[in-house]
């Protein structure tokens, strides 16, 4: 059992991440690829990318690529860690002597190995994450929403509570079942807690204690991913050829709540157009939209979700008319 141990001064400094964080995704993604269990949702985005990540690679090895930004900036602080601290920490991933030749020269921080890591992580974070980032980040800030509503009428300890079903909060304590055991003492730090699509079955946490302390934990509702030019891992293909492209992500997007803003944002759309793609889903019953506060949130219905997941409306649900749900046209746009 994991006790992490709280002060006043760690309540006023706790955080809740305001998204996902692109190097926990890349580590807990990674696990997702090498195991065969886990909700169905993770197992269509992981058949894409073992079909596509060998020969995506390859590709890459010729074409690097250049994006810039905070995750390029996350890369080289990662690998800019003293080469004894690397050594240690790599030791402990590795106990037993590797013969694989580029994993012994990684152990012993060669520049020319450290250079193949920052390379096949970026090309992993290329292919594999971010197609699929915007999606990925509103199912992400779904979960925070909610975490925000637990903090409104339960409290800190009701949100800390809520990051597993085996926490428990007991005289200034946050306990959690699913770790060997062990005590993280905060000391005035505070915790951030992260929440992760791909983390699952148990949240995570730094081995280092001397590094900021961060609680990495599953987020509630792991839908499928929606890729980046429309289609689902599943069948949002098909669903794109019959409202079209940019209709068929909106929907897909709506599956977690999300806003008009964000929805514009996901998909690189403006405010109007928006607001006309959530008019047409509202019309035609596959969305829902509420008020709450200065923004309109969007929900897709029962039946929205029959149709993004290629499965049979239930017995309640409205069947949808042509004259309720215009034709996109031969270019599938908006």
């Amino acid at each position: 059992m994991l006790r992490i141990h709280f002060t006043a001064e760690d309540f006023a400094r706790t955080t809740l991440a305001p998204g996902p964080d692109p190097m926990w995704e890349i580590l807990h993604s990674l696990h997702m690829l090498q195991v065969e269990d886990g909700p169905i949702a993770y197992g269509a985005w992981r058949q894409r990318m073992r079909r596509r990540l060998p020969r995506e690679t390859v590709g890459a090895v010729t074409a690097p690529a250049t994006g810039v930004g905070e995750f390029d900036d996350a890369v080289d602080r990662l690998l800019a860690v003293p080469r004894e601290r690397f050594r240690t920490d790599l030791a402990q991933l590795t106990p037993r002597r590797s013969s694989v030749g580029w994993v012994r020269q990684l152990s012993e921080a060669r520049p020319e190995s450290l250079h193949r890591l920052r390379h096949a992580i970026r090309v992993y974070h290329q292919s594999a994450l971010v197609p699929y980032w915007p999606s990925l980040k509103a199912a992400v800030q779904a979960d925070q929403r909610h975490r925000l509503d637990q903090l409104t009428s339960g409290g800190i300890a009701a949100v800390l509570e809520g990051v597993h079903p085996q926490a428990r909060w007991r005289d200034q304590v946050l306990e959690i079942a699913a770790f060997q055991d062990s005590d993280l003492r905060l000391n005035g730090r505070g915790l951030r807690l992260q929440p992760s699509y791909f983390c699952w079955r148990q949240p995570t946490k730094l081995a280092d204690q001397e590094l900021p302390p961060v609680l990495v934990f599953p987020i509630r509702n792991a839908t499928g991913l929606v890729h980046s030019d429309g289609a689902t891992c599943a069948n949002q293909e098909q669903l794109a050829a019959l409202v079209g492209r940019t209709r068929a992500t909106v929907l897909a997007l709506t599956v977690n709540g999300t806003t008009t803003t964000q929805l514009a944002e996901a998909c690189g759309i403006t405010l109007a157009t928006a607001s006309h793609q959530t008019a047409v889903l509202r019309e035609a019953g596959l969305i829902e939209s509420h008020r709450r506060g200065k923004s309109v949130v969007h929900l897709a219905t029962r039946l929205g979700r029959a149709l993004l997941e290629g499965s049979p409306a239930g017995p309640g649900d409205t069947v949808m008319h042509e004259s309720r749900l215009p034709h996109p046209g031969p270019d599938h746009g908006p």
